[in-house]
């Protein structure tokens, strides 16, 4: 089920209503139920992939308060492994298969292996990076293991944000999820206006954009450079507006019932750098893969060639996971090109502009690192939305 549906106009008043109609011991059960409901909208078959996976955590989360040592990082890692390769098989199984194939038809080899016919479940990287934080900050110690099954289905399956997301963590939503929320007008008008701000930017906004991006990046090369310049810059606005509304609906429709979720975006193109703009875009992702990829592997207390090789780990991953393809690879591995030279030639631009005499300007220094970050990301953009890597490559040259 999607927000922008009749669906939803009809589930979201109905659950609603209910909760704050219902006692609060029973409330978990009618939000799984709804949530179960909104999940299986789409295929109802794979509400057991789910349930395959809550089941592990949540045994994993138990095992992890018990064991130390060696026994608790295989818990650990049994969670990892049934969560990371639940989302393998579906989401990367074909895109790996397609490249050993390729590979052998080029050394001439006998490859038997087909692609498979399977549809990727709805919103499958954001609750199994959501299911992930929780086994994490258990082991960590930052989280006591959910005792009550019925309540870590409901964090990982809580349907404003199944999805896509914000990927929460257990500290911020579990115990919201326990509490007992009362109905207050204010917060519930506040969330409803939330809710209609983001139905704008999804329905008037993002989707008027589609017109116009669509055409041209299903055909880039009946198209010359102003057009794809245009349709580059109309997909910014629509990738945004589309996946900011869509957050903004999440957060609105939690906040009607009591429970607050963290904030995915804080005007992001308005960033005057790259790291300023993964530091307002799609925060939950970001902060997820810095705590538990980037920090790990040990972020930027090593070398400057060894966090160099931690910042390219983490945004090719991120573009990994954001799609299974060779174009969304590379719009990770520009990401990090990105980050990676500003933070190089922080003090040569600072010797440069005050050569410039911009010191004295701060206003137009500011404005031109926003526009000139706006424009980078916007080029990177063209290979994450377009088909193939062909098509990335036409619209990139010209």
């Amino acid at each position: 089920m999607l927000f922008n549906s009749g669906e939803f106009l009809i589930f979201f008043p109905i659950v609603t209503i209910a909760y704050f109609l219902l006692p609060h011991r029973y409330r978990w059960a009618l939000l799984l139920a709804a949530s179960c409901w909104f999940y299986m909208a789409f295929i109802p078959k794979y509400i057991l992939i789910l349930g395959v996976t809550i089941t592990v955590d949540y045994f994993a989360g138990l095992g992890l308060e018990k064991f130390e040592g060696r026994k608790k990082r295989w818990v650990l890692m049994a969670s990892i492994l049934a969560n990371i390769g639940m989302l393998s098989f579906f989401k990367y199984f074909n895109f790996a298969n397609e490249n050993i194939s390729a590979l052998a038809s080029f050394l001439g080899w006998n490859y038997p292996i087909h692609n498979l016919s399977i549809i990727l479940p709805i919103g499958l990287s954001f609750h199994t990076f959501q299911s992930l934080s929780y086994t994490i900050e258990v082991y960590r110690g930052h989280q006591k293991a959910e005792r009550h099954f019925g309540y870590l289905a409901l964090y990982v399956m809580y349907y404003p944000q199944l999805v896509a997301g914000p990927i929460e963590r257990p500290q911020n939503v579990l115990h919201q999820l326990h509490e007992e929320h009362h109905f207050e007008y204010q917060r519930v008008a506040d969330g409803l206006k939330r809710m209609a701000w983001g139905m704008f930017k999804k329905v008037v906004i993002a989707d008027r954009m589609v017109v116009f991006v669509n055409p041209v990046y299903s055909d880039p090369s009946s198209f010359n450079g102003p057009a794809l310049v245009l349709a580059t810059l109309a997909f910014a606005i629509q990738i945004y507006c589309d996946f900011s509304g869509y957050s903004d609906i999440a957060l609105g429709s939690a906040q009607v019932m009591g429970v607050r979720l963290m904030k995915n975006f804080d005007h992001p193109y308005f960033a005057r750098s790259i790291s300023e703009f993964w530091s307002r875009w799609h925060i939950s992702l970001s902060t997820w893969f810095r705590d538990y990829l980037y920090i790990p592997l040990g972020g930027n207390r090593v070398s400057k060639p060894r966090w160099m090789f931690n910042i390219f780990v983490t945004f090719l991953v991120s573009g990994l996971w954001h799609g299974a393809n060779w174009t969304y690879l590379i719009w990770g591995a520009l990401h990090g090109t990105y980050f990676v030279l500003s933070a190089l030639t922080e003090s040569a631009r600072a010797r440069l502009a005050s050569l410039l005499g911009l010191g004295g300007w701060p206003r137009l220094r500011a404005a031109l690192s926003t526009l000139t970050t706006f424009a980078l990301v916007s080029f990177a953009w063209i290979f994450f939305r377009a088909a193939s890597l062909s098509d990335a490559l036409y619209i990139s040259g010209h």
